[in-house]
């Protein structure tokens, strides 16, 4: 059987991700596989950086948290294949990575298109994280 929590365990959980990460931290898009752990060197090439905004997820409700505000890269860095995903303190401390995947491609993070040109405007338009309750 999966652990499970209360909702009020599973909110307070979520709710204390965001507090740790702290405020306007930065989520990075990358080519290629993610380190083996938080704790590594970043690896594959930076595609889109996006600093996200002060107050970043919601409050979380029933078991789930979810992005709020705008998140978005108006000029992607460079060109390639999204395939990874890091999301940093602003002092940079990793604290989060994930697979990122097209719309419907069971990623942790999910783009409309993988496919990622320099210069064009990258925009995250869903995000949840969610605990079993």
């Amino acid at each position: 059987m999966a652990i499970q929590f209360s909702t009020t365990v599973a909110n307070a959980m979520l709710d204390q991700i965001e507090t740790t990460i702290s405020t306007s931290p930065v989520l990075e898009i990358r080519t290629g596989s993610a380190p083996a752990d938080c704790s590594q060197a970043d690896t594959g090439t930076l595609l889109a950086s996006l600093t996200l905004p002060s107050d970043w997820m919601a409050a979380a409700s029933g078991g789930s948290k979810a992005k709020s505000g705008t998140w978005q890269d108006t000029s992607a860095d460079n060109s390639g294949t999204a395939a990874h995903y890091r999301l940093k303190a602003s002092g940079g401390t990793v604290h989060s990575q994930g697979t990122v995947t097209a719309t419907g491609g069971g990623g942790d993070l999910t783009l409309d298109n993988t496919n990622i040109s320099a210069g064009q405007s990258v925009t995250i338009t869903s995000w949840t994280w969610s605990i079993a309750v």
